[in-house]
């Protein structure tokens, strides 16, 4: 192989010029020829016996071609790339050939590079920094919630409903004074304020009595699902058979004692906050590396070839399926459930895609400006750590994820640990 030019043609577009010299053209041909010589009929010689000078001169020198170029053209694109110190992402290659003969042939290829990555000012950065001290209403809150769980309803004779309960009501809904499909049901229990149903039903009920029966008056939203019935006022004659409040059980031992494994409510209530403490401590860490994401990419500066951003987008959704399939549901049924076509379903990747391309970008410059190279602890440590993850060996690990790869993932990690290290909290 011989790389005879690399030219720039566009934004992160070049252009290669190849040449495979006449020997190695010559043993790919012989090689097509003896994989396919089987499979080919020549008139006076059995199946698959007719040498080569007969069959290319039956069907033209140029029969075994297509196949060889085929063969040897992938490689010797790899070393042009390789020679030229292209970082070369997989997106269209245009290709075309240029001469071809006996004496070998020349071949140009268009590929799309990484782009030129610039960023400043990234040592430094200062970010705010999340409270993770536990407060006595965040305890509150917890315990609060622990209640709410073991909350239970009781029903109410001596007043009207109001918001919070649970109504067990009969309703039938007329239009234009007829009634409409699925605008009935009969025991149908409702929290009010829970907005199930259209603006000013559940308003309506409050302020009513059990065994009451009267009328609510609504209008139906514009962008109602339903056509016929969008933007028409509407009727509902109720019948509130049964009216139901929470009761939460009372904050004392007796119900640390249902809901722990403590004795105590003291003691229930210095576990919940260590957890809590711990819980926050980690938002508090995860805010901050987002934190610095975002300046990081605000920093960036980069013409972005768009094949970047598909290509991730379409990661992600690979990625996305496999989760989706291990749960034993495919796309197709999970778009059909939330509605969404194909195209609409991958714009929904794009900001992520966009984010993950960029921070990566950011990363390999800073750690490429601050020369933050991977050990051969790390990388062993690294490989070892995958190896135990997928239960596999080592060295099928290592033939799986290149080491330049590896390398790219750990300077990387780097970098973000630089990028920490250097940042001021405010």
């Amino acid at each position: 192989m011989n790389l005879k030019s690399s030219n720039k043609i566009d934004t992160n577009r070049f252009e290669l010029e190849v040449e495979i010299n006449q020997q190695d053209f010559e043993d790919a041909v012989n090689k097509a020829f003896l994989k396919n010589r089987k499979k080919i009929l020549i008139p006076g010689f059995r199946k698959g016996k007719a040498p080569r000078a007969f069959i290319e001169k039956y069907y033209g020198e140029n029969v075994f071609y297509e196949d060889a170029v085929n063969d040897i053209y992938p490689k010797a694109l790899d070393e042009a790339i390789e020679e030229a110190k292209l970082d070369v992402i997989n997106d269209k290659i245009d290709f075309d050939i240029v001469k071809i003969g006996k004496d070998g042939f020349i071949f140009k290829a268009c590929v799309t590079v990484k782009p030129e990555v610039n960023i400043d000012n990234y040592k430094g950065l200062e970010i705010s920094e999340k409270s993770s001290e536990v407060t006595e209403e965040d305890l509150e809150k917890e315990i609060d919630s622990q209640r709410e769980k073991s909350a239970r309803f009781i029903e109410v004779q001596d007043r009207a409903a109001q918001n919070g309960d649970i109504v067990v009501i009969d309703f039938k809904g007329f239009v234009d004074g007829k009634e409409f499909e699925g605008g009935m049901a009969e025991n149908h229990s409702l929290k009010l304020g829970s907005n199930q149903f259209i603006p000013g039903f559940e308003d309506q009920i409050i302020g009513h009595h059990k065994d009451e029966e009267f009328d609510i008056n609504v209008t139906f939203p514009e962008d109602y699902a339903a056509p016929n019935l969008a933007g028409k006022p509407c009727v509902f004659k109720i019948n509130l058979h049964e009216i139901k409040e929470k009761e939460l059980p009372k904050l004392d031992d007796e119900f640390v004692k249902d809901i722990s494994e403590f004795d105590t409510l003291e003691e229930y209530k210095a576990d919940l906050k260590a957890k809590l403490a711990e819980k926050k401590e980690s938002e508090s860490k995860d805010d901050f590396d987002n934190k610095i994401i975002d300046k990081v990419i605000s920093l960036l500066k980069a013409e972005i070839p768009e094949a970047m951003f598909e290509q991730k987008v379409n990661e992600n959704l690979k990625d996305f399926a496999n989760r989706l399939s291990s749960q034993g549901l495919d796309m197709t049924t999970y778009m059909k459930y939330t509605g969404m076509d194909a195209q609409s379903f991958k714009e929904e990747f794009r900001p992520m895609a966009e984010r993950q391309v960029k921070l990566r970008l950011a990363l390999e410059k800073i750690a490429e400006l601050e020369n933050l190279v991977p050990t051969e602890e790390e990388f062993e440590n690294k490989y070892k750590e995958f190896s135990e993850l997928y239960k596999l060996g080592v060295d099928k690990i290592k033939s799986i994820i290149s080491e330049k790869d590896l390398g790219l993932d750990l300077s990387c990690e780097k970098a973000i640990d630089f990028l920490r290290g250097n940042a001021v909290k405010k």
